[in-house]
């Protein structure tokens, strides 16, 4: 029995070892930067919305774009068959605002309800050399949020990927939700810093327009639903062409679920995509996650056998004051310093709702596109 606790010792000091390096290295390359400065361009802009039934947040949003402190942009209007009055919304804004263009997306029998055959009409109708994205449920948070997302472009840098940000609201939930974003903007950021992109969020992610013809769009990718943001980001993004963007004017923000199940299976579809990552991505992403997991339950197996035990608390404070610190730093960046009071329970409760997704998609599909 000794033997055996011993190897699992061995084992939890490898873990907590690579966790360290992940908190430390790899996530301080982006929790340790200094606050950004800005270049001021003259670029021309083609902001891209595509909407299917968000009458509602349509209404209160599009004037936010419109009326951007920016000179050259453009507004693309895609509607993808709604069946709310998405429609017509759109057709008083393209009246109202003389650079809002309308795209019409009809039912298609071999692209029904496939978000990036709406995207590419979009994308083909935009007459700007840039492409700034943007989900329809989603606002600027900052008048100059076109100016803050166009300033990190320069020859080389041909894509930016920005933080796409949750309302803070009472309740537990909106803190897990909160917290998860954080995590995944200091990974996405870090490794981005590191010259390893791999992933944006559609509701913040602009990119040159010739990159999306470089690739040939989605093709690669059309026949998963999910993905138009980080499947296309993992196939194109490099580290010469990679820029990042946390000032907080660049953010955008929306409403985040307020209900368990609605979380749980908007994860599932975001998950469905990792699965189609570059394998290094994939490696990568998998032990982070792993190792956060064995981190969790070989303590208990050691403190319970009372092994160790002054060893194996040692661990466990020097992993969660590096990442309290890591993450903290991260949060102060991106206006998330709350959820950090809570971080261990967060934490928790996120990495077994992810083991939850991961069987779960295993055995069933999620929907992926409303």
């Amino acid at each position: 029995m000794e033997q055996f606790l011993l190897i699992l010792l061995y084992i939890f000091t490898t873990i907590t070892f690579i966790q360290v390096i992940y908190y430390g290295l790899i996530f301080g390359k982006f929790s340790l930067l200094k606050p950004q400065t800005n270049t001021p361009k003259h670029l021309s802009v083609s902001v891209i919305v595509c909407a299917k039934n968000e009458e509602e947040n349509v209404k209160k949003f599009i004037p936010l774009l419109a009326n951007q402190n920016y000179s050259n942009f453009e507004i693309i209007l895609i509607d993808d068959a709604s069946r709310d009055e998405t429609l017509e919304v759109f057709e008083q804004f393209e009246k109202q605002y003389s650079n809002i263009k309308l795209v019409k997306v009809e039912n298609n029998e071999a692209f029904w309800g496939n978000k990036k055959f709406a995207l590419t009409l979009g994308i083909k109708a935009a007459t700007k050399e840039y492409l700034l994205f943007i989900d329809a449920d989603c606002y600027p948070n900052s008048p100059d949020w076109i100016y803050e997302m166009t300033s990190h472009f320069t020859l080389h840098k041909t894509i930016v990927l920005g933080y796409g940000a949750y309302e803070k609201e009472h309740g537990f939930l909106n803190k897990i939700i909160r917290f998860e974003t954080l995590l995944t903007a200091t990974q996405y950021f870090s490794w981005a810093k590191l010259g390893k992109p791999y992933m944006g969020v559609g509701r913040n992610l602009a990119y040159k327009k010739e990159e999306f013809f470089n690739a040939n769009g989605f093709v690669h990718h059309m026949k998963i639903r999910s993905g138009d943001d980080d499947l296309f980001i993992n196939e194109t993004a490099t580290k010469e062409k990679t820029a990042i963007t946390y000032n907080e004017e660049s953010f955008t923000y929306s409403k985040a679920k307020t209900t368990f199940g609605g979380w749980f299976m908007q994860k599932r579809r975001h998950a469905s995509t990792a699965k189609y990552y570059k394998k290094f991505d994939k490696m990568q992403l998998g032990l982070f996650y792993l190792s956060q997991l064995l981190f969790l339950l070989l303590p208990i197996v050691l403190l319970a056998f009372q092994f160790q035990w002054i060893i194996v608390l040692a661990l466990i404070f020097i992993r969660y004051l590096i990442s309290w610190l890591s993450l903290g730093f991260s949060a102060g960046k991106l206006k998330e310093k709350d959820v950090m009071y809570w971080y261990p329970i967060l934490e928790i409760i996120l990495i077994f709702t992810q083991l939850n997704v991961f069987f779960r998609n295993i055995f069933s599909k999620p929907v992926t596109w409303k």
